[in-house]
């Protein structure tokens, strides 16, 4: 899984009074988030990981709607039921003001996780939350298989559609079927 905890239970309240108060930011910048009321250590990003995130954001504002949502990178957003504070790689956020307020479920139009050493959280529990949080559309780039995991339909905590898509393939987001991604963009050795 690649992530391990580090403290015991917490409310997403106290979680976001300790991370304004720089509480996870002692010595190297740790990388930790908010799951199920547990903070939770993230995996260390390798060379791989930074790039095909790099490449996402980048992606990300050359194909964006008309309506330019807001392209969030690795920061959190807020899942209050679940007590929950994740930290996808991409996400794509309904446009408006974030700066009093976490982003919510309400607010996500695309989740995307780069995965390689936490490939099995990814596209287990971590897609589990997600998908009870009502996440419609949430991709795992998958380093190892060198393809893109596309959830949908989520239903009580499960999503009911799970496809993969390799190179020559291209994914489109729900929110606009225009828009591609070509799978080769982020494996082009391939």
């Amino acid at each position: 899984m690649g992530d391990m905890s580090i403290a015991t239970q917490m409310t997403l309240d106290d979680y976001g009074r300790l991370t304004a108060a720089g509480a996870f930011e002692q010595g190297l910048r740790r990388r930790v988030e908010l799951i199920d009321g547990e903070v939770r250590e993230m995996s260390p990003t390798k060379p791989p990981h930074q790039m095909l995130v790099t490449l996402l954001t980048e992606w990300s504002f050359e194909n964006r709607p008309a309506e330019k949502p807001h392209v969030w990178i690795q920061s959190s957003f807020w899942i209050r039921q679940l007590e929950s504070a994740p930290q996808p790689d991409v996400a794509w956020l309904v446009r408006k003001d974030y700066g009093s307020e976490q982003p919510s479920p309400q607010d996500v139009l695309l989740l995307i996780e780069v995965a390689d050493s936490s490939l099995a959280y990814d596209c287990g529990e971590k897609a589990n939350l997600y998908a009870s949080a009502g996440i419609a559309d949430y991709w795992v780039v998958n380093i190892p298989d060198k393809c893109v995991e596309v959830f949908r339909e989520p239903v009580n905590g499960t999503y009911h559609s799970r496809q993969v898509f390799k190179t020559g393939a291209e994914v489109h987001p729900l929110l606009d079927s225009e828009i591609s991604l070509p799978v080769k963009l982020l494996f082009p050795a391939i």
